[in-house]
């Protein structure tokens, strides 16, 4: 079977790999263009055109895929599918009839729930118990073609979204080579039409804690959003990003975001509802550490209000 690849991001380059080491035939790959990354602005591959480069695999990188002489360079490879794992660029309709077996998507959730840009994420904010992987038939709309197959996972109770994120590329690309091998014979079950939810693009004003929140709903928003966009308040006018923290069930008196306790273990803060242990921190220019040596060189009094 002669197979296109396209995707951008580490997720994606898991998968490349294990249909390379499957000995899938990967005819090409379809890429985001090198972007400017880091403090240098380096133009910087993406990582699915790294493991492409590896194995000797045609690269192509299109601004759009609407043009008629990508569309033509793709119809000359015959291939007998489309494989897309969070490429980043729409797949016009003429582009998605073009294999044999048309298109298939890895997309990491319970579809119809989370379909969109951030199923990992919004599964963590939102206290979702399990997610999974879901393999579909892709078609013109965001995320509703017909499901070939799914495997759930469970969210673990202080699961982040970067060990979420591990957990699924593995069972997406072990999950993308079954199907392969059972293509032929599988048959697409339309998703249902209730239990739709949209995971909309992770903003970066997200990721600023509101202590009027319970501790509860504190504590999801920051697992969601580690590693990116990592949460944050401030103390003192300065601004910190919170990376791990847990929520105790002490009954909340104080005003919202104050410090009640500071000790080797963590910063007790007050919410709405309940104290969070504060026990990963980071301020502007360090790295992140325990808030035990944290507080040796950023001393933080008990009283002080975060936000």
């Amino acid at each position: 079977m002669k197979v296109i690849f396209a995707g951008t991001p580490e997720f994606a380059s898991h998968t490349l790999q294990k249909l390379i080491d499957s000995h899938i035939e990967v005819v090409a790959v379809l890429t985001q263009p090198d972007r400017p990354k880091g403090r240098g602005m380096k133009l910087t591959e993406s990582p699915v055109k790294e493991v492409a480069k590896k194995n000797n695999i045609q690269v192509l990188q299109p601004n759009t895929l609407k043009d008629e002489e990508i569309i033509e360079q793709l119809k000359a490879y015959q291939a007998d599918l489309m494989i897309v794992v969070a490429y980043g660029l729409i797949i016009p309709s003429v582009v998605l009839n073009l294999p044999r077996y048309g298109c298939i998507n890895i997309h990491a959730s319970i579809l119809p729930r989370w379909r969109g840009a951030a199923p990992i994420h919004r599964a963590i904010e939102a206290g979702d118990k399990k997610t999974g992987i879901s393999i579909m038939q892709m078609d013109a709309g965001l995320d509703t073609g017909p499901v070939l197959k799914m495997q759930e996972v469970m969210i673990e109770e202080r699961e982040t979204t970067a060990s979420l994120h591990d957990k699924l590329k593995e069972v997406g690309a072990d999950l993308c080579v079954q199907v392969l091998k059972e293509l032929p014979e599988l048959i697409p079950v339309s998703q249902s039409q209730e239990g739709v939810t949209y995971a909309h693009k992770i903003q970066k004003k997200e990721a600023i804690i509101d202590w009027h929140e319970s501790a509860v709903v504190i504590d999801r928003k920051i697992r969601a959003f580690n590693p990116f966009p990592i949460a944050k308040t401030k103390v003192n006018e300065q601004e910190i990003k919170i990376w791990q923290a847990k929520v105790l069930s002490q009954k909340a008196e104080q005003l919202p975001g104050s410090v009640v306790s500071v000790t080797n273990q963590g910063i007790e803060v007050a919410t709405s509802e309940g104290w969070l242990l504060i026990e990963q921190i980071q301020k502007s220019g360090s790295q992140k550490m325990a808030v035990k040596d944290f507080i040796l060189g950023f001393p933080i009094k008990v009283g002080t209000v975060f936000g």
